[in-house]
């Protein structure tokens, strides 16, 4: 029997050209349109829709870039680097937003894929162990909780882990969501509060910004043209789509957003019956000084990443995925008894200081920010984890307030006219 609901015969199809002009009559305007559809964007999107206010997103294939390699871990405490506490302070501002985030989406049928599992960062061997306890000084020293763990109390825990491992640390608030679960959750959710027809995710690449004088870059956003030729308006535009974001045509001619492309390797694994569960925490470990990460799946699969390299190839390095195979196979040497079920890799956008590009845009020390533009990109390794905080923040900038917590991360920090400011014995705009 064909359930004709999911299957429309030709009879009653829409012609491609019958469809395509509807389409392109639902792009009216909106209150906010976000170019972009990784997490970012959308979690964006969806903190805009439960305001009441009309939303679209623009990306011909939401949630199909860094997000859908990204493994999920929400690692705040385990992610800490060195001279990036300013960083540290929104890592932990949006892990405490999770929450609640989680559950204005969850439902029974739709999950999200959140988990509070804990984290174990182990070391392979005596030089790793060193490694994490300098870690933990930092840790401590940012008043973050990590216990460390005798090679028998990480077993007691994870009983798969090798014997040979030299030491743990345990890491209690530091839990994993599935990116590809989240993402899909929260485009059900827009089409959900879509009014008036209006689609939820155009699936058209932006072209560029739409200003208020066509000639004039520092004037006021009013929308969005799209590469078919059409537009949208918007009272407010948040520029939100990773990499790209640098090649929209009418952003501000002083504004620099120095965003590279940073490609990691991902492998997924299907763990046989027999050995569930492998893991129950997610496992991050250190392996001759290099990183590499485990983490479980409810659905009996294992992520493992990720590589770090900027060699500009797309393509799914071979020594990337040794590496990752051969050290996560040290930790737990079960993984050679696992199904290999996906390789994948994709660039992540990276800034100079590893931190975000977030908020609005000076025009000039006198003129303040640009009307009707946020910029939202380049979150680098984290933006599953900060996706909360940042649609928090870009809710709060379109309703008129700011943080003064997050703007050091402003995304005019690294032009020139911002710098000069910045150096002024005035001290500059805000």
């Amino acid at each position: 029997m064909i359930d004709r609901t999911r299957h429309p015969s030709p009879a009653t199809r829409p012609h491609p050209a019958v469809r395509a002009m509807s389409e392109r009559r639902a792009r009216r305007a909106v209150d906010v349109a976000v170019i972009g559809g990784g997490i970012i964007g959308l979690g964006i999107a969806w903190a805009v829709a439960q305001s009441g206010r009309t939303v679209v997103v623009i990306d011909p294939d939401p949630a199909g870039g860094a997000t859908y390699a990204a493994a999920g871990m929400l690692a705040a405490v385990s992610e800490l680097h060195y001279q990036e506490e300013e960083l540290l302070e929104l890592m932990l501002a949006s892990s405490a937003l999770y929450p609640a985030f989680i559950e204005s989406l969850q439902t029974a049928s739709d999950p999200t894929g959140y988990q509070r599992t804990r984290t174990i960062n182990v070391g392979a061997e005596a030089a790793d162990r060193q490694a994490l306890a300098d870690l933990r000084g930092v840790q401590l020293a940012n008043g973050l909780g990590v216990e460390p763990l005798t090679v028998r109390e990480a077993r007691e825990l994870e009983p798969l882990l090798s014997p040979r491992i030299s030491g743990a640390f345990l890491v209690e608030q530091d839990h994993q969501v599935d990116p590809r679960q989240l993402s899909a959750r929260i485009q059900l959710a827009l089409a959900a509060l879509a009014k008036d027809g209006q689609l939820a995710v155009i699936r058209v690449r932006a072209r560029g910004l739409l200003h208020d004088v066509s000639t004039d870059a520092a004037s006021r956003v009013t929308g969005v043209a799209l590469v078919d030729g059409s537009t949208l308006r918007a009272t407010e535009v948040v520029v939100a789509n990773g990499l790209g974001a640098a090649g929209l045509r009418g952003l501000p001619e002083q504004l620099n957003l120095p965003i590279r492309p940073v490609y990691g390797d991902v492998i997924r694994l299907r763990v046989p019956e027999h050995l569930r569960p492998l893991l129950t925490c997610t496992v991050r470990g250190l392996v001759h000084g290099l990183p590499v990460y485990l983490v479980p799946r409810t659905d009996g699969t294992l992520v493992i990443g990720a590589t770090q390299r900027e060699d500009g190839s797309s393509a799914v390095s071979v020594g990337g995925v040794h590496q990752l195979l051969r050290d996560a196979q040290v930790l737990v040497p079960a993984i050679s008894e696992l199904e290999l079920i996906e390789l994948t890799a994709r660039a992540r956008p990276g800034t100079p200081d590893n931190a975000p590009l977030l908020g609005r845009v000076g025009c000039s020390q006198a003129d303040g920010d640009i009307p009707g533009l946020i910029i939202a990109t380049g979150f680098f390794r984290h933006g599953v984890l900060l996706t909360p905080v940042a649609a928090q923040y870009c809710l709060q900038l379109i309703e008129g307030n700011d943080d003064d917590r997050w703007r050091s991360f402003r995304p005019d920090r690294f032009s020139a006219s911002r710098a000069l400011a910045s150096a002024s014995p005035h001290g500059g705009h805000s």
